[in-house]
């Protein structure tokens, strides 16, 4: 069927007028016509038909993969949330690699009546990639992971093994790790890891032995830098030496970063704010200040993590105030300088993932409690309270991290896709993330906008925010930006014209942000508007591994959590270490004296806890109601 024939109406309410599928624009008002790609899956899906529909309105392209027609309109939403549904819900935080329901189509088939579900941000080609002598791969799938592991580095390889660790964890919490060992499900945008669909438990398949013989098939064609530790790692899976995900990761964090130290980036970094066209004063604020511009190398020659002080920390932090009368333009700068002053105290010497994930969580509760001391200090209540929004991103070598609350945003930019990865705390995420209503459906929702936390509304033990990190082994954009741009996906609408360019040396980060903030005021126009750039480059000549990764480093050392589930006994899987058993064998003369001496305590301890009552009280623990850290703000 030829695209000209298909007809796609326009998304404007107010126009609806139907267009040609080649259309970029509405040839009536002009408004930009998005060509959204689902995925179709569910009972009836293999009687789908390429040329045909499904349910009217979805253009079947191939196989599974189905054109909406008209955009404009909300899709049929399920009436009550099913557990497979509810499953993608609660999956949606990890919505970089989880494809999330759009709505459902019912089918009528007397041999096969049931729902079909339409998933969004499936692994499918966006519009506009694979033009001129190149095949188009709009529309498509992209390539399973499998395809590309013989062809890529021993970096990229690490890469994709340490986000199916990430992934392990909330999706065995889900009971859908199946998802992870069935390899026609792991699809590849680059460097990024995607799943085609979700796939629920039929067996115990939460033992990460299983994980170990997927990933053993996968030896033969491992590059040779990374052969031996791999090997040796998926033994150690096989053995059920790495009993946990929190395990695993940490032993793939540590092999990324002997890669990582071997290769070197170059950071540009760029921020313009603008108070708009509609607002008195400027809320917003950024640091580096608004017109900075920064170039920055890391990895092999630049080890340390740069001086904080002056410019030359990789770091952008956007903010959006909140708060009439002057309140919000302070709490936003407050929260910037308090950052800023908390992360001087950092080692310049590399950190740990978890450390350096801790050091940015306490620095924006620590800037949470300065606006919140300042609020109460000028005896500010409910909506006179001012606060701020935040999202902050922090390069240390080879990594890339990100600190979220609120709904400013940031997206991750490749040559094959733009991808949110912050996620709004607004209600309609909330209930969206609870498992209580599909996005679209809260959004129609009273208030469904309105933010459930923010920097210095609360108390910090309310404040959760979000720290995520991303590795960098491909030319890549990060985006930061107030809602000021992101209303009404004017990123998605404009990311291919203005931000693909940066990735082909077309255009500078430095007029990029300008453009975009000219955009935000053009297009949307309601209020402040600012953006910050990170582009992270790779050295051609730093693509490979110089030496190869020491096995050793697949050995977990046991991390205290996983000792005390396994000294509990909620871990079945639990194998520990052959080191330490010797160890403990090797002390096994002191066990007698040791377990005597304890049963003594313990049998002196008891009897004086029943002989005073008065004790007794004192020991039992008080009763206490935790508040929901989900309630919105007054």
């Amino acid at each position: 069927m030829h695209s000209d024939t298909v007809t796609i109406f326009c998304p404007n309410p107010m126009c609806q007028a139907p267009n040609p599928e080649s259309h970029k624009f509405c040839h009536q008002c002009r408004t930009p016509i998005p060509k959204r790609y689902l995925w179709a899956t569910g009972k009836g899906v293999s009687s789908l038909q390429p040329g045909g529909f499904l349910g009217s309105r979805y253009l079947i392209k191939q196989e599974q993969i189905v054109l909406d027609t008209q955009p404009g309109i909300l899709p049929e939403l399920p009436e009550d949330i099913s557990p497979v549904v509810e499953i993608y819900l609660k999956l949606s935080n990890w919505q970089s690699h989880v494809p999330q329901v759009f709505g459902l189509v019912k089918t009528n088939q007397k041999r096969s009546p049931g729902e079909i579900l339409l998933l969004e941000n499936a692994p499918i080609y966006p519009e506009g990639l694979g033009t001129g002598s190149v095949a188009p791969l709009e529309g498509t799938l992209m390539p399973a992971l499998t395809d590309l592991w013989p062809e890529s580095s021993g970096m990229r390889q690490l890469n994709w093994l340490w986000q199916i660790a990430q992934l392990w964890q909330p999706l065995s919490i889900q009971g859908a790790t199946a998802t992870l060992l069935r390899p026609e499900l792991l699809r590849v945008e680059g460097s990024l890891l995607r799943l085609l669909e979700l796939q629920t438990d039929s067996r115990s398949e939460s033992s990460l032995v299983y994980l170990g013989q997927l990933w053993q098939q996968w030896q033969p064609t491992t590059q040779m830098e990374i052969a031996d530790f791999f090997a040796q790692l998926c033994q150690q899976l096989l053995q059920g030496q790495i009993w946990s995900a929190e395990q695993l990761v940490a032993v793939l964090d540590r092999a990324l970063r002997v890669c990582g130290q071997a290769q070197s980036r170059q950071i540009q970094i760029a921020t313009w704010t603008d108070q708009g066209p509609s607002r008195l004063r400027n809320e917003d604020a950024c640091y580096p200040p608004s017109g900075t511009v920064l170039t920055i190398s890391t990895g092999e020659d630049s080890r340390r993590l740069p001086e904080i002080s002056g410019k030359s920390l990789p770091l952008v932090i956007v903010c959006d105030g909140i708060g009439g009368h002057e309140g919000g333009e302070v709490a936003s700068n407050l929260a910037i300088a308090t950052i800023q002053q908390k992360l001087q105290r950092l080692s310049q010497a590399p950190l740990e993932p978890t450390t350096l994930a801790t050091h940015l969580e306490q620095a924006t509760l620590a800037a949470n409690d300065v606006i919140s001391q300042r609020n109460d200090n000028e005896q500010r209540q409910e909506r006179q309270r001012m606060g701020t929004t935040l999202v902050m991103a922090l390069v240390q070598d080879h990594e890339l991290y990100l600190t979220h609350v609120g709904d400013s945003r940031a997206y991750r930019i490749s040559r094959t896709g733009c991808h949110q990865v912050t996620l709004d705390d607004d209600l309609a995420s909330r209930e969206a993330r609870l498992g209580y209503a599909l996005y679209r459906d809260a959004l129609q929702q009273p208030g469904s906008g309105s933010l459930i936390q923010a920097l210095g509304m609360n108390a910090s033990s309310l404040l959760h925010p979000t720290v995520q990190h991303f590795i960098l082994d491909e030319d890549c954009l990060f985006l930061l930006c107030s809602d000021g741009l992101s209303d009404n996906d004017r990123v998605k609408q404009h990311w291919q014209t203005e931000l693909l360019p940066i990735l082909e040396g077309a255009v500078d980060v430095a007029m990029a942000s300008q453009r975009l903030v000219a955009i935000a005021n053009q297009e949307n126009g309601h209020d402040n508007v600012t953006v910050g750039l990170v582009y992270c480059r790779m050295n051609p000549m730093s693509q490979s591994l110089l030496a190869p990764l020491d096995p050793a480093l697949a050995i977990p050392p046991p991390t205290s959590r996983d000792l005390a589930s396994a000294a509990s006994g909620r871990d079945s899987s639990y194998s520990p270490p052959t080191l330490r058993t010797r160890a403990i064998h090797r002390r096994s003369n002191l066990l007698p004296f040791l377990l005597s001496l304890v049963g003594i305590l313990a049998a002196a301890g008891l009897a004086a806890f029943w002989a005073f009552p008065g004790l007794r009280s004192r020991f039992s623990p008080p009763v206490a109601v935790s508040p929901s850290p989900f309630e919105p703000l007054a």
